[in-house]
């Protein structure tokens, strides 16, 4: 059974960071695509960022150099480091993975539709 737990949320002052992480496991890690979505109150679920096997990455355009994603295939971890959060990014960070095959198109992040397991999320609160 895939599973996916989120950790590393909080709160900051704007201008902080926060690292979040995903362990994965139940299913064959390297193989999956993954990525990181928020739901902010109001607003649909957007992507943040996303990774596939190959390690080609592509970010949210809202992310505009701030945010870091990276994965360890042996730990089975996907890590979002974010950097001079702002107040608008708060919300809940949602860790997802979607079966193979796939692959991420650079400058083009997937709906949330399209992923097939889902973390319960963690929650992100930036202060002004």
């Amino acid at each position: 059974q895939a599973q996916l737990v989120e950790s590393g949320g909080g709160s900051v002052q704007a201008g902080g960071s926060l690292r979040l992480s995903c362990a994965a496991s139940g299913f064959y890690f390297p193989a999956w695509c993954l990525g990181w979505f928020r739901q902010i109150p109001g607003a649909e679920r957007e992507g943040v960022a996303i990774i596939d096997p190959a390690g080609t990455i592509s970010y949210g355009e809202f992310t505009t150099g701030r945010f870091t994603l990276s994965k360890d295939d042996v730990e089975e971890t996907l890590v979002l480091q974010m950097n001079n959060l702002k107040p608008e990014d708060a919300g809940t960070y949602y860790c997802a993975a979607r079966k193979p095959t796939c692959n991420v198109s650079p400058g083009r992040v997937w709906g949330y539709y399209v992923m097939d397991r889902w973390g319960k999320g963690t929650l992100v609160n930036v202060s002004s």
